[in-house]
């Protein structure tokens, strides 16, 4: 299988992670790949950058060295805010692309499967999210067959994350549940994407882990949002407007 696009990448803007977006997109354009998304941590991250990271995000280019860039955020369930996510829907509704996951030190610690499905329930019903990131962290437990199945409902990718097969991730010795949350959104027809989780330029499109695993579930090329740019966009504008997309021209 051969992927050409990414659509869970981060920067320097994520305090954790060590790329420019210019790394990223050239590191992108040598390895062939067509797209990658900017997802840098949301807010309630404790070194996420702050909303107005995410409004300006515009003034970036659109294509940059020939690699589409998708200007978005990997934000987070919040118990405090009216929409349950950490950045407000005027926001999100402006991204060109929206994935949410659950994280260290974001409020949901305290591996509570009730207070996680909620959380993560009401963050896929949310028509600006387009995709959960590592569903089957097991940090973070949740009801597996009532995330999935809501995904289904409501057209949101369920990631099958690469770097939770790497021996680098603090979740590659726990990392059979991202494999079962992969085989049942397989099985139950959710839409699935292949994400680096790149918090370095070399790490951008670097898949195998994931693709492994693919392979041994039976997931075909066709099943996988992220096999080039036309893929990726086409199941976008298909769920909603992206009213930035071109905003930053090609550079």
């Amino acid at each position: 299988m051969r992927l050409l696009a990414d659509l869970h990448t981060h920067t320097t803007a994520s305090g954790h992670a060590y790329s420019t977006v210019s790394e990223l997109a050239a590191t992108a354009a040598v390895r062939g790949l067509e797209l990658i998304a900017l997802t840098d941590h949301g807010p309630a991250v404790p070194d996420g950058p702050h909303p107005w990271h995410f409004w300006n995000l515009k003034v970036l280019p659109s294509v940059l060295g020939g690699v589409r860039i998708l200007k978005g955020v990997e934000a987070n369930p919040s118990l405090e805010t009216e929409n349950g996510i950490d950045l407000p829907d005027e926001l999100l509704r402006v991204l060109d692309f929206v994935a949410v996951g659950l994280h260290p030190l974001s409020g949901f610690d305290g591996r509570d499967v009730t207070k996680n499905t909620e959380a993560m329930l009401a963050v896929i019903a949310n028509p600006f999210v387009d995709m959960v990131t590592h569903p089957g962290t097991s940090d973070y437990p949740t009801d597996m067959e009532t995330i999935v199945s809501a995904a289904v409902q409501h057209n949101v990718i369920l990631e099958l994350n690469a770097h939770s097969f790497d021996p680098t991730s603090t979740r590659h010795a726990s990392n059979g549940q991202e494999r079962e949350f992969a085989r049942a959104a397989l099985e139950a027809g959710a839409p699935i994407a292949i994400g680096s989780d790149a918090h370095f330029h070399l790490h951008v499109g670097r898949f195998d882990g994931a693709l492994t695993v693919a392979e041994e579930i039976g997931v075909r090329e066709e099943r996988v949002v992220n096999r080039n740019a036309a893929s990726v966009l086409e199941f976008l504008l298909g769920r909603r407007d992206r009213p930035r997309l071109d905003a930053g021209g090609e550079w």
